[in-house]
């Protein structure tokens, strides 16, 4: 075997599935083709728009404070002006976190992890897909490389049509909507329409993982509607989900291995939080909801409310305890950004999902019946369950 052939066989890293993220976040627009101060003035009308409904986020360069330093040097009214790396201001109605330090590709992402839509000044900064404007102040000849994924055309005032090199450009411009820019209505129906169909995809997760102890016997093969709780929430999961695997430890994999799909906890030690993380690395751009095995009283018409309130925009959506205090991750939808988020609150020695879920945005839902949040964990709640369930 070739010294090449080796290099190819060998993988020195894992290989692991990575979140279908732009150059800021995971749904971004640049607009471009028009001066700077048009495409502050529309993103500011988007905004407005779809603020209160969506976290939007807007990307753009400060040339006028650059420079200004540049000729008075550093505003001494800062700390950073008086040789700080970072400055946090507390605004009162919003807050800002200033710092000297360049951000590099990755780190701009995990700033831009809470966005639901980035909108980004295209004149200056890239994104995964554009909003081009045909305006004669700022003719796009010179820039279609940057027009990889065009979504929208806007026109400017007087511009009736779009430009035969922008047509020779883009094969699919016949699918692609052309509004005036001064149509606010109408762009911001779209930009809402684009972000919905980047919503994420649910994927279902039944948490049969754990050890057991207290129940002396494996709590996911426990049968109290005729199968097996692993197949009993895998099949009420897989009404709603578009693939349904069961979280099982390395002990269980030849019990399951020919009858359901499954993931192998590939983080140890962390009681459910295994299963959640090892789902989201499996595929970081799906929402998963996640539901214990050991919840026999769990009704569909619950899992159903679940679902219909679903807010993709929050970190997940989820039910209060039986206490009505506190989240209750256990029946829960996460969605793709609570990955990086559960994965900080453990680089800050906290692996309780419960933890990540009060001290994060999240939707919280009360339950009708608190008793389907009963866990049945040992053998004496076993027989009161059976006994219940066959009163039913």
């Amino acid at each position: 075997m070739t010294s090449n052939e080796n290099k190819t066989l060998h993988q020195k890293h894992t290989k692991l599935e990575r979140p279908s993220l732009g150059h800021f976040g995971r749904t971004e627009l640049a607009i471009l083709g028009t001066p700077c101060g048009n495409i502050k003035k529309l993103a500011f009308a988007i905004s407005g728009s779809l603020g209160a409904t969506f976290k939007i986020a807007y990307v753009d360069a400060d040339h006028k404070n650059a420079d200004a330093e540049a000729e008075n040097g550093p505003d001494l009214n800062t700390a950073i002006g008086h040789g700080a790396s970072f400055e946090y201001t507390d605004k009162i109605t919003f807050q800002r976190f200033d710092h000297k330090i360049t951000l590099n590709e990755f780190e701009r992402k995990f700033l831009f992890q809470q966005a639901d839509l980035v909108l980004v000044n295209g004149n200056h900064f890239p994104a995964q897909a554009q909003v081009i404007v045909i305006d004669p102040a700022k003719p796009l000849e010179k820039k279609l490389e940057k027009l990889t994924n065009v979504k929208l055309i806007l026109l400017q005032e007087g511009v009736t049509e779009v430009p035969a090199f922008i047509r020779q450009h883009l094969p699919d411009i016949s699918q692609i909507p052309v509004y005036s820019l001064n149509d606010i209505q109408n762009i911001t129906s779209f930009v809402q329409a684009y972000y919905r169909a980047a919503i994420p995809p649910l994927h279902g997760l039944v948490l049969a993982g754990g050890k057991s102890t207290r129940m002396q016997r494996d709590k996911g093969l426990i049968q109290y509607h005729g199968l097996d709780q692993r197949t009993h929430v895998h099949q009420l999961l897989s009404r709603y989900c578009t693939e349904t695997y069961v979280s099982v430890n390395a002990a269980q994999v030849a019990e399951v291995a020919d009858k359901l799909p499954y993931l192998e906890d590939r983080f140890l030690n962390l009681g459910p939080k295994d299963g959640i993380l090892t789902a989201m690395q499996f595929n970081p751009n799906a929402a998963w909801l996640a539901v214990a095995c050991d919840l026999p009283f769990l009704s569909t018409a619950t899992l159903d409310y679940l679902v219909e309130q679903r807010d993709p925009t929050k970190m997940a959506t989820a039910f209060y305890d039986s206490e009505g205090k506190f989240p209750e991750p256990l029946i829960t939808i996460w969605e793709p950004r609570s990955y990086p988020q559960l994965l900080q609150f453990l680089g800050l020695g906290y692996s309780c999902p419960r933890k990540a879920l009060i001290n994060s945005d999240v939707k919280l839902l009360t339950i009708t019946d608190v008793a389907e949040l009963r866990n049945v964990n040992d053998p004496e709640a076993y027989e009161r369950t059976v006994q219940a369930l066959g009163n039913a």
